[in-house]
């Protein structure tokens, strides 16, 4: 289990790696390089539209290579998904500017994002499925954390090469060529996480499981609507509390309240890697007490800390803004510590990779593609951004609701299943 837990760490912290440091690149630098024509407002609601792009292709990436999953094992996708973000992300890093090809350096940027979502979708279900159809069920929320933590790792890995980067370069070089570093050093860590799961087995569930779905899609829409459309409504929040703190907040804080990007940058990833530490910690709870009482616990505090993060964000100061974030964070990863087991748990093994990762993502592309966009324009007055609070505040409402309306999980919860939901009375 260590050895498989690590595995997904590792991968899920690359894949990630490579998804935040687009994020970070489009809040500081994307929107002038690529949309020199658009005015500064435009120009970065253009960057974060390419960064929704790559949310948009996630539940894509969910089908695709859910389907790989379901019918030839979790442990394929693990290396597909992995090589194709690899690739687009070192490719984003070699597109020239607008300066030099004109309009196709934008289309390039949308298109390797795109690919890079694809990626994506599909890695966090090989990843999370194949520690969870391994792990005992009294511990399966613990183990199923650790690639819960690879976004935090991949965030902080990303964020800190763009620190040292903006420290050590001056603006002109930074724009220039040091945004691109990032992106290159994404192939040598792919090339590492590929080689760390060679040698990794397919789960036993998977082996034992029989004749698979011929279309696993097909029988998740049919027998599973419901459970896709309220684990995405759901974790619809989370995602938007993460890319509000991760990426909004840079460009927001950066271009209108004139704080220098690299104070941005410590302030965030030191709530980052307070969360990341914690994660584990967290999910032990869900084990403890159950999977959906710990999202609904962690949910209600977060829906109430919005319009204290927008305050104490407005103030431009390092430790109140680092204090907003931090509770927003901690808040958050309660949710987001015992998603890995709680989604592997509600959907049945033959559509399972398909079915978990189509909801996680769903939750994507409501919550992290949209609000960078969203906020972006509900922030361009004069005064203080409560539009962003009471917009954050709704969706979290909505969170709140559709977590009410899932079923627990966890093996004392098991004597009544769920429809679609596995028994959780013999270990995985």
């Amino acid at each position: 289990m260590i050895r498989l837990a690590a595995a997904s760490l590792a991968g899920t912290a690359i894949e990630f790696y490579d998804f935040f440091v687009y994020g970070t690149a489009a809040a500081l630098v994307l929107g002038p390089l690529f949309f020199p024509t658009f005015s500064a407002l435009a120009g970065t609601l253009a960057a974060f539209g390419t960064f929704g792009a790559g949310f948009l292709a996630r539940p894509l990436g969910s089908v695709l290579f859910g389907h790989i999953g379901d019918r030839y094992g979790r442990r394929p996708v693990m290396f597909a998904s992995l090589a194709l973000t690899g690739l687009a992300t070192v490719a984003v890093g070699c597109v020239p500017s607008y300066a030099s090809i004109g309009i196709a350096a934008p289309v390039l940027l949308l298109v390797l994002r795109f690919l890079q979502g694809l990626g994506l979708g599909g890695e966090w279900g090989g990843a999370v499925l194949l520690t969870a159809e391994h792990a005992p069920a009294h511990r399966r929320g613990l183990w199923t954390s650790f690639p819960q933590i690879g976004p935090s790792v991949g965030f902080l890995l990303a964020n800190g090469i763009v620190l040292a980067l903006s420290a050590g370069l001056s603006d002109a070089q930074f724009h220039a060529w040091g945004w691109r570093v990032p992106f290159w050093g994404a192939g040598v860590l792919a090339l590492g996480g590929l080689a760390l799961r060679s040698s990794l087995a397919e789960t036993p569930q998977f082996r034992a499981m029989g004749e698979p779905a011929k279309l696993p899609l097909l029988e998740v829409v049919r027998g599973h609507g419901r459970l896709v459309l309220l684990t995405a409504g759901a974790l619809s929040f989370g995602y938007a509390v993460f890319y509000a703190v991760s990426t909004w907040s840079l460009a927001y804080a950066t271009d209108r309240l004139g704080v220098d990007r690299t104070v941005m940058l410590v302030c965030v990833m030191a709530a980052v890697a307070i969360m990341g530490v914690l994660t584990p910690f967290a999910a032990l709870l869900g084990d403890r007490h159950g999977r959906r009482r710990l999202c609904l616990v962690g949910c209600a505090p977060t829906v109430a800390w919005m319009f204290p993060l927008v305050a104490l964000l407005e103030t431009a100061q390092p430790l109140w803004m680092f204090v907003g974030f931090l509770g927003a964070m901690l808040a958050f990863i309660s949710m987001f510590a015992v998603i890995s087991a709680y989604l592997s748990e509600l959907y049945e093994p033959r559509v399972r990779c398909t079915g978990a990762a189509v909801g996680y993502n769903l939750g994507g592309v409501l919550g992290g593609a949209l609000t960078p966009i969203v906020a972006t324009a509900l922030s361009r007055g004069d005064g203080p951004p409560w539009g962003v609070g009471a917009y954050l505040t709704g969706l979290g409402l909505l969170s709140l609701g559709c977590f009410a309306l899932l079923p627990e999980t966890r093996p004392q919860a098991a004597a009544h299943p769920a429809p679609g939901a596995e028994s959780e009375a013999a270990p995985a």
